[in-house]
């Protein structure tokens, strides 16, 4: 062999040191030099031709086991590993041992591997006492189980699992035995599937055998309800569960009800459809065994980072005593844009309209029979970059559903240029001229104005005779002067014009003894000046205490403002006198009364408007900070205002009336906002003022009320004041994302139980409003004084740590009347929740009580029973 190889090694021109070269391969890749492909580095210390081509191979190989794995396996051992050569198996000990091998991770005290099968086993582990010290945990993709022993193929992926607990969504799922086919299905024997957390759940739905597709559907032969370990008597021929989380068209399971006034009710069942990636639509529907039903659809839309909004429709069919059936609807739209989406441009809507008694008819909603407003909006407004100007456009709606009083504002339109500098330079050097500092500015508002009556059939007619028009255009002229010690001055001139469709005029009828209406249609205008000079300036004052008491000072703020000011009297000829009575009273008018804007003031004015404000403010030590010096503040008056004016050019009645405001938060507890209007002058047998002040009879008075109104507003609660403690279930249904049209704000609002804290030991909410007005009669003869009253209330209280009272209250004080009295008693019960809900007085009276479990994804299953009482 020697001689032939090296024979044949000379004879092919190879010296005796590189014979090596034809046995084997180097394995460096060949090398580019200088950028020329052609040139190439060989194995060797000397180097051939470089456009030589030296062919070489390899002469090792490997032979890969048939049995082998595909990726390489990651483990640790916490203990120890036991590698058993003969059996080809290798045995992890320890307490988080753990195996990786491409998505699959292993984690348990105890794991064998046999090469020979690539069968994965790992065991539980006890202690001495039995108690179990670490289960299996296996996790493949999405799919995560704890088992009491697990076995699997590493090539195939496939297993068998006993005693076995997995999650699926919110669903908690325990198996017998649970055989992996791949990596999305597997089945279940001997299984519950339940939403409750605990080792032994409170309740579960149980089949023999369950066929689940990872995070997407189960399927179930013959399934049952346990409570407590007890099977109930309902079995179920087959179910379908849908596991999959995010959007999804379905069917949505109704709610069975009972109602003396309309019977028996398969209520709230629907269907819920994805027509695109920008829309879904709810349709829901009501059947009454007494003839009546309802129907909602709610289609939403969304565009990410545009806009995006819900619209809703209900319409209601009830029979009535002669039954024939009435039918009412009510219109919802609610649209928001994104501003970024178009710098400058706002777009909105928030429409709420339908018929008068759509509200009054909704069943088991006392706050919604209640409600007799409904208001709508439409709102669009543009901003010009690096312009002065912008314009609002907008629609509005009012609806008194008490008087069945429909009010229409489109459209509003309102343009204003922000204040300008005309005279100012466009490059300022030095200090300005105090002419740069004059500014003008413009403010127009453009509107119409329609109602009408939706008892009457002339809809239409009605809308053309009370359409009106009118506009409203102010030009205030600014002077910013600097600061002139402790005081600032602003001069001002304004110049206001108002356009009318028509003027009303009032003439006494000798014969019918009544006052005729004449109204003249055409277009008109008034307008009116002013010039003025104002100054203000702040006055401070602290009384301070002795450094070891509680409170350390108390400082007083006043805001004081006057101004000097002159109008004059360019409307003297809108106004005229006429008699009112048979007793020749007379009392004046102006021809633009009842106009959108309303009528300029009469007379010409000369005198000095006043106003001051004050601030009260306390400061105490702080319990909570022992620090030196540490003290907190406490507002004990917001604000507390008086403004008025008086005219030295009126012949009479020089002063006009005082207003007055109160606003405070003693403790921040309890909220007191108030104001007043005063006439400083008395009146006659009829309320008619005369000229004479009431200080003169009455010289600690500030005047006579003529209107006004007072709120107070207190919350207290105790335990954990942040709020923390609401469930997550509480969090997502107040999410208004989840529901657009406020259906879920309202179903809380009316089964407040279901949404207990159980954080909060005790809360109490508490309102009173209180307004009253000074009104003239319909028919001129005097004045009368009209007052509404009335008090909110709520509270909760904990009586133990799972359950928890409530009730919650309205009382119209000035009609003696109780609007609505409800109660509601929950249990906390883990993964479910009782709740009992109460209302013995009021027009709509009910009962009801509800079991249901607090998860989403089972919400419709529950126990439910109503019924209802009605005042006939």
């Amino acid at each position: 062999m020697l001689s032939v190889i090296t024979l044949y090694a000379n004879n092919t021109g190879y010296t005796e040191p590189y014979f090596h070269i034809i046995l084997t391969t180097d394995t460096i890749p060949s090398i580019k030099i200088d950028g020329n492909k052609n040139d190439t580095l060989l194995p060797g210390p000397n180097r051939a031709n470089k456009n030589d081509s030296i062919p070489v191979t390899d002469t090792f190989s490997f032979k890969t086991s048939a049995n082998g794995l595909d990726e390489p396996v990651i483990y640790h051992a916490d203990d120890s590993m036991v590698l058993d050569v003969p059996a080809k198996k290798i045995i992890l000990y320890g307490k988080q041992t753990k195996v990786n091998y491409t998505d699959n991770e292993l984690v348990a005290p105890h794991i064998e591997y046999d090469q020979r099968t690539n069968l994965v086993s790992a065991y539980l582990s006890k202690d001495s006492l039995g108690n179990v010290i670490s289960y299996p945990a296996f996790t493949q993709g999405e799919l995560k189980t704890i088992s009491d022993s697990i076995r699997f193929n590493m090539k195939t992926g496939k297993g068998l699992t006993k005693g076995t607990y997995t999650r699926q969504g919110e669903m908690f799922v325990y198996g017998e035995r649970i055989k992996k086919v791949d990596t999305a299905v597997f089945y279940a024997l001997n299984a519950q599937f339940t939403t409750c957390n605990l080792d032994t759940p409170h309740f579960a739905f149980v089949s023999k055998k369950i066929k689940f597709i990872n995070n997407k559907m189960a399927f179930t032969g013959p399934v049952h309800p346990e409570v407590e370990g007890v099977p109930l008597p309902i079995v179920f021929p087959f179910g379908i569960y849908p596991l999959k989380q995010g959007r999804h068209s379905g069917f949505l399971a109704p709610t069975f009800t009972a109602n003396e006034q309309l019977g028996l009710a398969l209520e709230g069942l629907g269907y819920y459809k994805i027509l695109s990636d920008n829309w879904d639509i709810v349709a829901r529907g009501t059947l009454y065994s007494y003839g009546g039903w309802t129907f909602n659809t709610s289609p939403r839309y969304l565009k990410r980072y545009r806009y995006q909004g819900s619209i809703g429709l209900d319409v209601q069919h009830f029979r009535d005593i002669d039954k024939s059936g009435q039918r009412s609807f009510n219109v919802r739209w609610a649209h928001t844009a994104d501003t970024k989406s178009r710098p400058g441009v706002t777009f909105s809507a928030n429409v709420n309209a339908g018929s008068s008694k759509f509200n009054e008819q909704v069943p088991n909603s006392p706050q919604r029979n209640f409600t007799n407003q409904l208001n709508s909006s439409i709102t669009y407004a543009k901003v010009w970059k690096d312009k002065p100007y912008n314009i609002s456009i907008s629609a509005n709606h009012n609806q008194n559903t008490a008087l069945r009083l429909i009010n229409l504002n489109l459209p509003d339109v309102a343009f204003n240029v922000n204040t300008i500098n005309p005279f100012r330079r466009k490059e300022v050097i030095g200090n300005l001229k105090w002419y740069e500092n004059i500014g003008i500015a413009l403010n127009s508002n453009v509107k119409s104005l329609t109602s009408f009556f939706d008892t009457a059939s002339s809809v239409i007619t009605q809308i053309r005779d009370n359409f009106q028009w009118g506009a409203n255009h102010n030009i205030p002229l600014t002077l910013s002067l600097p600061q002139v010690g402790a005081f600032q001055f602003a001069p001002s001139i304004s110049y206001q014009e108002r356009w009318y469709q028509q003027t009303l005029r009032r003439v006494w009828n000798n014969n019918t003894q009544k006052i005729d209406t004449v109204i003249n249609k055409g277009f008109f205008s008034a307008r009116e000046m002013s010039f003025g000079m104002g100054a203000t300036t702040r006055i401070f004052g602290m009384v301070g205490f002795n450094k070891n008491s509680k409170i350390q000072a108390i400082r007083h703020e006043i805001r004081p403002s006057v101004s000097v000011s002159y109008r004059p009297d360019l409307n003297k000829n809108n106004y005229y006198n006429t008699r009112v009575n048979a007793q020749n009273d007379s009392s004046r008018f102006s021809i633009y009364e009842g106009s959108i804007f309303g009528p300029f003031g009469e007379g010409e004015f000369g005198g000095v408007n006043f106003g001051i404000d004050n601030n009260v403010q306390m400061k105490v030590r702080n319990k909570k900070d022992t620090t030196e010096g540490a003290v907190k503040k406490i507002s004990l008056i917001d604000g507390f205002s008086i403004n008025g004016s008086y005219n030295f050019l009126r012949d009479s009645f020089r002063l006009e009336p005082l207003n007055v405001s109160f606003r405070s938060n003693i403790l921040d507890k309890v909220n007191i906002t108030g104001n007043a209007t005063l006439d400083p002058y008395l009146t006659n047998s009829n309320g008619d003022r005369i000229n004479k002040l009431v200080w003169t009879d009455r010289p600690f008075s500030l005047g006579t009320l003529t209107g006004g109104n007072i709120a107070l507003q207190s919350s207290f609660k105790g335990g954990d004041k942040s709020g923390q403690g609401i469930t997550e279930r509480n969090q997502q249904v107040q999410n208004p994302s989840l529901d657009p049209y406020q259906q879920e704000a309202a179903y809380i609002s009316n089964n407040p139980g279901e949404f207990a804290d159980f954080s909060i030991p005790w809360s109490v909410n508490f309102s009173y409003a209180l307004s009253f007005q000074r009104f003239r009669k319909l028919d001129l003869s005097g004045f009368e004084t009209t007052f509404s009253q009335n008090v909110n209330w709520n509270g909760t209280l904990n009586l133990t740590p799972r359950w928890q009272i409530g009730l919650n209250g309205f009382y119209n004080i000035t009609d003696k009347e109780l609007g609505t009295l409800s109660v509601f008693l929950t249990r906390e019960m883990h993964c479910w929740q009782m709740t009992i809900n109460v209302s013995p007085v009021g027009k709509y009276r009910f009962f009801n009580i509800s079991i249901s479990p607090k998860s989403n994804i089972l919400r419709d299953l529950k126990v439910n029973r109503t019924r209802y009482f009605y005042d006939l």
